[in-house]
């Protein structure tokens, strides 16, 4: 692999786009040239900088990373995505997989995993983190036509319905502490409190009602 790799950063959070663009500004041969936060404004940026690679958030307002992923492969098929999220899910890897992205990897994995995902990408492979591969997917009901667990959410304080959403967003405890100013133990905290409120029990149910509830 020769030339520089112009990467596009795609995520409805300016704190992890900037916290990205740290970490892949800083290796050799690779270049940010363009950031995103949402579905149509990444599509807007793509078309005008042509990146060789996209790396996207799961979960966004203004359209999903799957759904972009999909949109991008259809009109772009040479163009590479890698979808960078917080859901250890095998269920949400293989959407992003069946839209067409190129790997998956977790956002709280370590810069060297981004870097060799991106490279092992750009030389034509694929990379799916293991991590999430090993996995067993994990049976949850859906809510989405679950009224009684929408009311429950009046039972959130204001700052854990914003964790919430932030949930559903994509963004890892350590990512909502540094953005709301809160310690992790803090964050962890208050994501007990949901589950119990909400009466959910696994993570993988609280992500994919978070999910399902803010994009209803």
């Amino acid at each position: 692999m020769t030339g520089t790799i112009d990467i596009l950063l795609v995520d409805d959070h300016q704190l992890v786009r900037d916290g990205l663009r740290l970490r892949l500004d800083a290796i050799d041969g690779f270049r940010v040239v363009g950031e995103a936060s949402n579905m149509p404004e990444a599509l807007r940026v793509m078309e005008r900088l042509a990146p060789r690679l996209v790396l996207t958030d799961l979960s966004m307002k203004g359209g999903s990373g799957v759904a972009l992923t999909r949109e991008i492969r259809q009109r772009h098929p040479a163009m590479h995505v890698l979808v960078l999220s917080m859901h250890n899910n095998a269920e949400y890897m293989a959407e992003a997989r069946a839209a067409g992205a190129s790997g998956y990897v977790l956002k709280d994995a370590p810069a060297t995993e981004i870097i060799a995902a991106i490279h092992t990408i750009l030389g034509g492979g694929a990379y799916f983190n293991e991590q999430v591969k090993q996995a067993a997917a994990v049976p949850v009901k859906s809510h989405a036509k679950d009224r009684s667990n929408y009311r429950q959410i009046e039972k959130l304080t204001p700052r854990e319905q914003e964790l919430l959403r932030d949930l559903a967003n994509g963004l890892s405890n350590k990512q909502i502490a540094v953005l709301h100013g809160l310690s992790v133990r803090t964050v962890e905290t208050h994501r007990m409190s949901i589950k119990r409120k909400l009466d959910i029990e696994g993570q993988a149910e609280l992500i994919k009602f978070a999910v399902e509830f803010f994009s209803a």
